[in-house]
């Protein structure tokens, strides 16, 4: 890495460029870090951990470690050179208190001190002062400790010596503002999940997370270590891990091409699906761009070179897309921009036009040697694609009739859905309900202005394993596309969803509180990950959540979402006296009468809707495959960790 950065250039005060001031960052919270819900709230991690980061990339940082708190504040300490003290000479303050107390702060403006930065907006560290109610600094550096503290980002006295040290580096500790954020409790997966994505994208960085809420049966505190040898290599390895894989070892790249430098790695599996994932400066690139867009133009250009020089192809009478080319393909693109350029509705589709040529340029070269140099194992591939090409056929034929107009119904919506009168897809939701006898229900128990209801028979296809043309094929599926109004297919890409016409803006699973309503929602989340992803990322999809439970004692009636609440609700209704509360355990959402129905799960007013987000599109994929796979240790292993009780139903 340390080509990549001018190390011979001192990095103090000088280097700390400002740009603007932080007011408006507590008035627009959502403008600066997404939301202020789950995502916002782990996004402020994130923004410290990268520092952190950016200090590793220029070669002076090998370790970083993540602690959570007992009161749920967060700690972040490295071994870096620690943020600047000295005094600014534009600011009159310590360098410190500039890069804890002004927006768009940094060493990362500054192109001698960071060539590329892990930061999406450079809001950084200033970001996390101004969203906390407490936060303390303190740095290790030239020999000495300084500490600074914070209220809501406002300084509590000057930057100020407290002692000597041994070491340098960085310690940030902050607890968010609860008067921002709807949610203030961290989750230690999601920062678990993120801390190993970044070991795999910086390779040779040590990082660890340590959760002191919580401890093993040894006493120690529940924690993890994340280093990668590899990096690239061993994430596609990771992610590919509960699938079957069709080639030997891992096809990849490290290098830089036209300037930009470029990092691919990639595998062939048995599966179906498509899995790219790219990142620009350790940022996952949800939306995509220009990387991806000089990734996919040089996997089908070189793959069908070979193909149709190597005579593979002369049997086959239809044309290969580019997706044929995909199916089955798990691959991590990472390319570092020194000023990237972001666009898209989440602001993470790359813009820069000069990467596409660098990722051609680079895939292009790491393919044809790959090929030439492994013959059976690009007659894997190029066999692997026939078989995409062929199934792709009969899935258009598939999705045509998905499409078609139904001139007998004259609408083309499906019989089972009963529909709401109001048009504006803002204002519309739609409930796909478990069976027929709770889609009685909740057509009963809902708002006809603007509650669609759905009801699906039974499991749906588990299109994990499930090639394309099944999946279209599939009577539930078909319903589920014409009821949304969504369509696929483009002439660039035939898997590229059409949201123009989808006619409801709330998307809500609806399923029995028990296993197998699980069971089902599990498998609906699967097919819109995997073939609805937009609705997702546009916020379009929630999870209804049913009560478990009804209490009752005399006319007290208390409704209970879980085991928890169900006992604290009855020691409250007891009131510490000898009596009776009838406890009646809902099986199924059909037990409920409408009007329960509404109350609990439908109303706006009372209800509780779960919003389905995607923190990592890498880690969901990982996920998916080991739930709905084929593969069964791994599932095992997971249900194993993740099961808190016992839960039979009769």
């Amino acid at each position: 890495m340390s080509e990549e950065i001018k190390n011979n250039e001192e990095y103090g005060a000088g280097n700390i460029q400002v740009l603007e001031g932080l007011e408006a960052v507590r008035k627009r919270p959502a403008m600066y870090i997404g939301d202020v819900g789950q995502k916002g709230l782990h996004h402020l991690v994130y923004e410290v951990v990268d520092n952190s980061i950016d200090e590793a990339l220029a070669g002076h940082c090998s370790n970083i470690d993540v602690f959570i708190n007992e009161d749920n504040s967060i700690t972040v300490k490295d071994n870096g050179r620690g943020i600047p003290t000295d005094m600014h000479e534009k600011e009159n303050k310590s360098a410190l208190e500039v890069v804890m107390t002004v927006l768009h702060a940094g060493g990362k403006f500054d192109k001698g001190s960071y060539k590329v930065s892990g930061g999406l907006h450079g809001v950084g560290v200033s970001c996390v002062n101004a969203l906390s109610t407490d936060l303390r600094v303190e740095v290790h550096r030239g020999g000495k400790k300084f500490e600074q503290e914070y209220k809501i980002g406002i300084p509590q006295y000057d930057v100020r010596e407290i002692g000597t040290t041994d070491r340098t580096g960085t310690e940030v500790t902050f607890k968010p503002d609860a008067s921002i954020f709807v949610e203030t409790i961290y989750h230690y997966d999601i920062l678990a999940a993120r801390l190993r994505e970044l070991s795999f994208l910086n390779k040779g960085i040590h990082l660890s997370i340590t959760d002191k809420r919580r401890k093993n049966e040894d006493g120690t505190h529940v924690g993890e270590k994340f280093f990668s040898e590899v990096g690239l290599q061993e994430f596609v390895t990771f992610l590919d891990s509960t699938r079957d894989p069709i080639l030997e070892g891992v096809i990849y790249f490290d290098g830089e091409k036209n300037g930009v430098p470029v990092e691919v790695a990639m595998v062939y599996n048995s599966s179906y699906s498509e899995n790219v994932h790219s990142y620009v400066n350790n940022i996952n690139t949800h939306e995509g761009g220009t990387h991806l867009a000089g990734f996919r133009r040089a996997l089908t250009r070189t793959l069908k070179k070979y193909a149709d020089e190597s005579g593979l192809l002369k049997k086959v009478k239809f044309e290969i897309s580019g997706d044929d080319f995909r199916e089955g393909l798990t691959a991590v693109v990472s390319v570092k921009v020194m000023e990237p350029q972001f666009e898209g509705q989440t602001k993470t589709k790359l813009g820069n036009k000069e990467v596409t040529g660098a990722v051609d340029k680079a895939v292009g070269e790491m393919l044809t040697n790959y090929l030439e140099e492994n013959p059976k194992q690009a007659q894997v591939i190029v066999q692997k694609v026939i078989l995409a090409a062929t199934a792709r056929n009969a899935a258009r034929k598939a999705r045509e009739l998905v499409q078609r107009k139904n001139v007998l119904s004259g609408s083309g919506l499906p019989g089972k859905l009963s529909d709401c009168s109001e048009r504006d897809p803002e204002k519309c939701e739609i409930f796909l309900v478990e069976g027929d006898s709770a889609g009685g229900t909740a057509k009963q128990g809902r708002d006809r202005h603007f509650q669609a209801i759905m009801p699906l028979r039974g499991k749906i296809l588990n299109v994990e394993k499930a090639m394309q043309h099944k999946v279209f094929e599939n009577e539930e599926i078909k319903n589920m596309y014409k009821a949304l109004g969504v369509s696929l297919g483009t002439e660039e890409d035939e898997r590229e969803l059409n949201l123009e016409k989808l006619r409801y803006h709330k998307i809500v699973i609806m399923t029995d509180a028990d296993i197998d309503g699980s069971h089902i929602a599990t498998l609906l989340l699967t097919f819109f990950f995997r073939y609805l992803k937009p609705l997702i990322e546009n916020g379009y999809v929630y999870i209804a959540t049913p009560p478990l439970y009804l209490l009752k004692r005399g006319k007290d009636h208390r409704y209970c979402w879980d085991e928890n609440n169900r006992d604290i609700i009855i020691d409250e209704m007891k009131g510490g006296k000898d009596v009776n509360v009838v406890i009646q355990r809902y099986k199924g959402l059909g037990e409920m009468n409408a009007e329960q129905l509404w109350d609990t799960t439908m109303n706006p007013e009372f209800r509780t809707l779960k919003k389905v987000s995607i923190d990592s599109a890498a880690e969901a994929d990982r996920v998916f495959s080991m739930l709905m796979g084929d593969d069964v240790p791994p599932r095992r292993e997971f249900i194993e960790a993740n099961a808190k009780y016992a839960n039979i139903d009769a």
